[in-house]
């Protein structure tokens, strides 16, 4: 058996068809926020997104540069302060020569406290960063 089919209904005056919404580029940009432009800049790799993803690396970079300087001096310097003080070349603590303790001993935990605080200098500026890009503007 058929199923009877209905016929196409005509709105009536009550049943007015949905509104178009018109949407405008000019109009939707104006809405955003200032950290929503700051982050479609960096997504969409402007000069401007470009200048703060630089920016960030250059601070990286600088931190890196300066704590293995630090690295540099302390573990470098330690065999010229032998070779220009002898007397701390040959002294003994607990038997043992103190260039050797300075240098098979102590090194390692200076290592791992210059390596902690690259971790946490480096995260701080990442925290910057994420902060100057969700900024909202004034």
């Amino acid at each position: 058996m058929a199923t009877p089919v209905d016929p196409p209904r005509d709105p009536g005056p009550s049943e007015a068809p949905p509104r178009r919404t018109r949407v405008v580029l000019a109009e939707v940009a104006r809405r955003r926020t200032g950290a929503e432009r700051t982050r479609a800049e960096l997504a969409q790799q402007t000069q401007v997104g470009e200048a703060l993803v630089r920016g960030l690396v250059r601070a990286q970079l600088a931190l890196a540069l300066r704590l293995s300087l630090v690295v540099g001096i302390g573990l470098g310097g330690l065999p010229l302060l032998f070779a220009i003080a002898p007397e701390v070349g040959t002294a003994k603590l607990f038997g043992i020569n103190l260039p050797w303790l300075l240098l098979g001993v102590a090194a390692f935990p200076f290592l791992v406290a210059v390596g902690w605080a690259y971790v946490h200098l480096a995260e701080r500026n990442e925290q910057d960063f994420t902060d100057v890009v969700q900024r909202p503007e004034r």
